[in-house]
């Protein structure tokens, strides 16, 4: 299979921040190493990214309780590393291209349940805005110290 063939996925992020200036990140089920991301999926055909971005939010954490207090300007996007081609999105992707938004959570933490329709997340935290590359897969890392560049303004 040809990488630089497949198309990229066209997803939403959540940077879901809460009263402490803390984010939210979840432990995927498929990849229980103690690694870490925080909310994200793709976007629907005829989907507007506002509607994915909540539809996302809410299948993975049951969130539901939020404000938007920014669309990222910039699309971020990663590649999927070779060992993982063709083995997730049913082999139709290279990796993501993001849209991501930063979002104040003003629920509390009894709204947050992992256990959806279709869980993607194991165990959930709120961690310092500081250690999310370090407990990110590999592959995400420089996108994620991008995305801590943008999350600076709105923890300070």
């Amino acid at each position: 299979m040809e990488k630089n063939s497949l198309p990229l996925r066209v997803g939403v992020g959540a940077i879901v921040i809460n009263k402490e200036k803390k984010i939210f990140v979840g432990k995927r089920k498929d990849h229980p190493n103690n690694k870490w991301q925080m909310p994200q999926g793709g976007v629907n055909n005829g989907e507007d990214l506002l509607s994915a971005l909540k539809r996302e939010l809410e299948e993975e954490t049951s969130i539901k309780s939020v404000k938007i207090l920014k669309e990222l300007d910039d699309w971020t996007e990663y590649e999927l590393p070779n060992y993982l081609l063709g083995k997730i999105w049913r082999g139709k992707y290279r990796g993501q291209k993001q849209k991501w938004f930063i979002l104040k959570f003003t629920g509390s933490d009894n709204e947050i349940n992992l256990k959806t329709g279709n869980p993607e997340f194991i165990e959930w935290k709120w961690v310092n805005p500081e250690s999310l590359p370090k407990i990110i897969v590999d592959f995400k890392k420089k996108l994620y110290e991008k995305l801590l560049l943008k999350i600076r303004p709105f923890i300070n």
